[in-house]
């Protein structure tokens, strides 16, 4: 009897253990065919299922005629596919031919082979297309061929860092590629396929293709001879003078279509190395993201303020002495030179600091800061391109403006602006008192439609008649006074030439930039070039050193936009035209 209940009680435990393990095996079966049925669902669908991108080719940025610059070639990668290759005589086989076309060691493709157990391994990258497409048809055996896109230069490595660069996805990282990446980089498109259970796909399976959109062609404002004519000036430049950096920018000051604009140093466009902070430094657009006082050019903007105020005219008169005391600081001309009783024409001629002082306390500091303003410093001038600089400068506004600085700006000192900003400003003089916004792309081409990009006006800053007057003060400074080396005969420029003092870590140094900005002809003005020195080893001046620059750019850019000579359109007597 107390055997027989033993028994029985060890068989009512194991009933219930079997009881116990078929309930949890019945939770554990519900929990997965009701609770987690989306998650194995899944699963299964992605073991079954195969997805592949397919990306959509990138559209070309061309310059204003049409010539690429950046344009995408579709090149093949040649992989070595894991395990497809059973048999060692056809293995012997698929590498002797690979050898063959790509160049590539048996012992490498039969190492890689023996690597690639579960995805696939790069044999090369960058195949041409049409070997690529040869290889392809060979369908051989443990090759796997796909499709790739990579970004080439036909004009090598011009306006790099206006350009910018792509990444290996093919999505711009900087510059023009990643301000207008979304139209350059269309659409991707996709293939689903049914695979088999090692991931290949089934030959005869489902199959789903969504076409991918061609990126759009993007043509620039900038013209190819233009900008390579900039740049070869500021790679002599930069052997010449042996600057810290350069910058050259070419304008339409009618439309404010950039022409040109470059910068040095510059980058390799085929080998940009993100991880090289060196290089970094060299792919900044340093035209729109730099910031500089900018020195005497600066005078044009005080002279057009007081001018349009009706305080002066270019005839007005002031005694200069050399020197003058404001608020407990003595501000020199460059020279340290006084001049004597001279007209504001004059004041500019000679880039006399002690008479644009004078000019600045006829204005008065909310009327200057008011035109300051109005000219595009201290606000973006919205570029269609990343990184650019709003400028700075101090007004009465800020706790720490001292009335000093009314003094120190009217001549480009102790205010920032870019180099963008400054040809922008004086462009408004060029065209008549109409402040233009900069822009680099002209029309943007779809397979569905063009996009045109029109000149945008600002703001008139100045009237017509303030602006040929200030012209024509500008046309004596060329002729008459320190920038005669940026005279070209036979026609009429305006400009004016900087010097400024560099700044250092502690403060003002010795090096200097030295600057030119100048436009024409005065009558039509074609272009207005600004040009940029940093730090020259040799010569500190603007007129030295950046007006002989203006003067070659321009004479090769009248050639090339078949500009006549000033006067040569002039009427003879009796002829209508």
């Amino acid at each position: 009897m107390k055997d027989g209940a033993i028994r029985y009680r060890r068989l009512v435990v194991l009933i219930g253990l079997i009881a116990l393990g078929g309930l949890a095996l019945l939770a554990q079966t519900a929990g997965i065919q009701l609770v987690q049925h989306d998650y194995f669902k899944a699963i299964a669908l992605d073991e079954h299922w195969g997805r592949k991108d397919l990306l959509a080719h990138r559209g070309a940025i061309r310059d204003r005629n049409g010539h690429p610059l950046a344009a995408t070639t579709t090149l093949y990668d040649i992989f070595v596919a894991p395990g497809t290759i059973k048999s060692s005589d056809l293995l012997s086989k698929t590498a002797k031919t690979v050898n063959s076309l790509l160049q590539v060691p048996e012992e490498k493709f039969l190492a890689l082979h023996s690597q690639a157990r579960t995805q696939p391994a790069l044999l090369q990258a960058g195949v041409a297309y049409d070997l690529g497409n040869k290889i392809l048809d060979l369908g051989l055996p443990g090759i796997k061929v796909e499709k790739a896109a990579h970004r080439n230069y036909p004009e090598g490595n011009l306006a790099s860092t206006v350009l910018g660069i792509v990444g290996k996805d093919q999505k711009g990282l900087m510059g023009l590629e990643a301000y207008y990446n979304s139209d350059l980089a269309g659409k991707s498109g996709t293939i689903i396929y049914e695979r088999d259970s090692v991931g290949n796909e089934i030959p005869l399976g489902f199959r789903e293709r969504e076409a991918s959109q061609e990126g759009a062609d993007i043509f620039l404002t900038i013209d190819r001879f233009i900008q390579r004519l900039a740049e070869k000036e500021l790679d002599q430049a930069m052997k010449k003078h042996q600057p810290k950096s350069a910058t050259i920018i070419v304008m339409d000051p009618k439309t404010g279509a950039i022409l040109a604009m470059a910068n040095r140093p510059a980058f390799d466009l085929t080998q940009p190395n993100l991880g090289d902070t060196s290089q970094l430094d060299r792919m900044r657009n340093r035209a729109v993201s730099d910031m500089y006082e900018p020195g005497s050019t600066f005078k044009i903007i005080t002279m057009a303020a007081a001018l349009q105020e009706g305080k002066i005219t270019p005839q007005t008169t002031m005694f200069d002495k050399g020197y003058v005391v404001k608020y407990g600081w003595t501000i020199t001309n460059w020279d340290g030179r006084g001049n004597g009783q001279v007209t504001m024409t004059d004041v500019l001629k000679n880039s006399i600091n002690v008479g644009v002082v004078w000019v600045s306390d006829l204005l008065g500091p909310e009327p200057f800061y008011k035109y300051v303003k109005a000219f595009g410093f201290g606000q973006p001038t919205s570029i269609d391109t990343n990184g650019e600089a709003a400028g700075q400068y101090r007004t009465p506004d800020d706790q720490d403006w001292s009335p000093v600085d009314l003094a120190t700006n009217s001549f480009g000192q102790a205010i920032n602006v870019s180099p963008l900003q400054m040809i922008t400003a004086v462009s408004a003089v060029a065209n008549g008192g109409k402040l233009m916004r900069p822009y680099l792309v002209e029309k943007i081409v779809t397979p569905n439609g063009v996009r045109v990009f029109r000149p945008v006006e600002v703001r008139r800053v100045i009237t017509p008649e303030v602006a040929k007057t200030l012209t024509g003060m500008l046309k004596k400074v060329v002729e008459e006074g320190l920038t005669k080396l940026a005279m070209v005969p036979g026609y009429d420029m305006a400009g004016k030439t900087g010097t400024a003092q560099a700044l250092s870590a502690t403060g003002y140094s010795n090096a200097t930039i030295a600057s030119f900005i100048g436009f024409g002809p005065i009558e039509d003005p074609r272009f207005i070039i600004f040009i940029k020195i940093d730090e020259p080893k040799d010569d500190p001046w603007g007129s030295v050193v950046a007006s002989p620059i203006y003067r070659s750019m321009a004479e090769q850019m009248l050639v090339y936009l078949r500009v006549p000579p000033s006067g040569a359109l002039t009427a003879a007597p009796g002829v209508k035209n």
